[in-house]
Parts: C-alpha cells; structure tokens; sequence
C-alpha cells in the first residue's frame, strides 16, 4: 500500500513512525521581511514550524512576526556579510534549524551588460549568490550532525532562459542552481536534502518595478510591458506569493527530493 502522502516513515522500536515534514521543526528564512520571504515564513508557521524570519530592516520583520507572534521570531542579518552571518550562528546557537531557506535576494540593474558598473554586479552577487553560501555554510554543519535537514534555495526561471537587460540577475540565479546541485551530492548522502525553487515572475512590487522600467525604457504603456512579459507563460499570468510558499511545502513533503529544480511558472518554459 502506499505511503500517506506528504509524510515520511521512519523506523523505530519495530514499528513504522509517521513523522511530519514539517510540524516541530525550526526553520530559518532569509529574506523574510516582505514579499515571497514572509508568504514562506507565515505558510511554514501554519504548517507548524517554529520560524526565524531573517533580514537587514528590524521593522518589517517585527510586523511579520507579529503575524504569528506564537511561532515567529525575528532575527536581523545582512546574509552578504560574513560578520553578520556569523553572529546570527551565534544568536541561534540553542535553535535546531532543520529547514533553511535562502531567499534573500535583490533585483540589480535593468540596463545593457556594458552600462552595469562593477559595484552593481558585484552587489547582486553577493546577495544573491554569497548569501546563500553562508548561510549553508553556518547552518550545514549541524544539520549534517543530526543526520536531518532541508535547505531550499530560491532560483528563478530568469536563470535559465534569455532575459535580455537583466545580466547580474540572471548570471547569479543560475550560478544558485549550480550550487543547489553540487551541494546536493555533497551532503545528501549525510541525510540532508537541497533543492532549489524556480519562480517565474511574481505578482509582486518587484515585478511590478521591472515593468515600470520596460515601459519607460521602450516608451509603451505599464500595460503592455506587463502583457509582453506574461505572455510568454502557458497560463497567461504571473505566479503568486502564496503559491510561491505552497510549493516551499509540497518541496518538504517529498523526502525523495533532492538536487532538484523545480519551475513554477505558471508554464513559461525554460528555454
């Protein structure tokens, strides 16, 4: 017969233990102060987690724990800087953190590859690509002692398909995915899994910065900047936040998964 769905089994004292994904356990979510990052924070404290919602502004991440004051706790970090990553370790040295997810991440500049300054690559790389390296970096090591562990990085369809004026960005969602991969065979023999999470655009003010850029850039309406890009999706829209975070769930309950990429696009194909 098979398994209850979204549950794992393990063995123990002779009998089959049903063990949830995710009730009990502690996460930490970067980027958590706004957008995709408190929709995963807030989905995985309903789903039972004690979370750790991380980012740099201490006022947005107080009013997204203060949605669920019971199960949140803010913590503030800047994920680019190895002093704050490595104080953070230490802030939550007494916390299991079994379930990390690496969303922070920034936009960079919409412009030609030859007008992006170096300071401008450079700054996307180090959050969105550097981030996720320490993060991993200062919370692997006891996931790997416990023998249990998800990490979760947030990619993004834009990493593997042409996006014209959106170099940096690009670039480091697919150097994530190279990373997700190789990290993947490194530590999921020793019981963790990592797998990344592709977005395709999200209904967000992210999203809705880019097309204002479009249309300024090309001289066309917000509208028709907008329809351009959503065109291109089987579904003919954007993906949600809350969709975004449902899939965060569906990730953990599939213990089999690990060194996965998976779109959620709303069917824009990665070509």
């Amino acid at each position: 017969m098979p398994s209850d769905p979204g549950l794992q089994r393990e063995q123990g004292a002779g009998r089959a233990e049903v063990v949830d994904p995710v009730r009990g356990r502690t996460a930490l979510v970067t980027g958590g102060g706004s957008g995709l990052g408190a929709a995963i924070a807030v989905a995985l404290a309903d789903a039972g987690a004690r979370v750790i919602v991380v980012g740099r502004d201490r006022d947005k991440l107080d009013r997204v724990a203060a949605w669920r004051p019971e199960s949140m706790r803010p913590a503030v970090c800047d994920v680019a800087s190895p002093d704050s990553v490595a104080a953070l370790s230490g802030e939550l040295v007494n916390e299991s953190v079994s379930i990390l997810v690496n969303n922070a991440g920034i936009p960079g500049p919409v412009a030609p590859l030859t007008e992006i300054e170096p300071a401008e690559w450079d700054d996307v790389f180090a959050v969105n690509v550097r981030g996720v390296y320490l993060l991993c970096r200062a919370f692997l090591p006891a996931m790997v002692a416990a023998g249990r562990g998800d990490v979760i990085n947030l990619a993004s369809v834009s990493g593997k398909r042409p996006l014209a004026r959106r170099t940096p960005y690009c670039a480091s969602k697919m150097a994530v995915i190279g990373l997700t991969t190789t990290l993947a065979a490194e530590v999921g023999p020793l019981g963790v899994n990592v797998n990344s999470l592709s977005p395709g655009p999200v209904d967000s003010a992210r999203m809705h910065r880019n097309f204002r850029l479009e249309a300024e850039r090309t001289g066309t309406s917000y509208e028709d900047a907008e329809q351009a890009f959503v065109s291109r999706a089987a579904l003919g829209r954007m993906v949600t936040e809350d969709e975004v975070a449902r899939a965060v769930l569906a990730m953990l309950a599939m213990p089999g998964l690990c060194a996965a990429d998976i779109d959620l696009s709303a069917g824009m194909v990665a070509r």
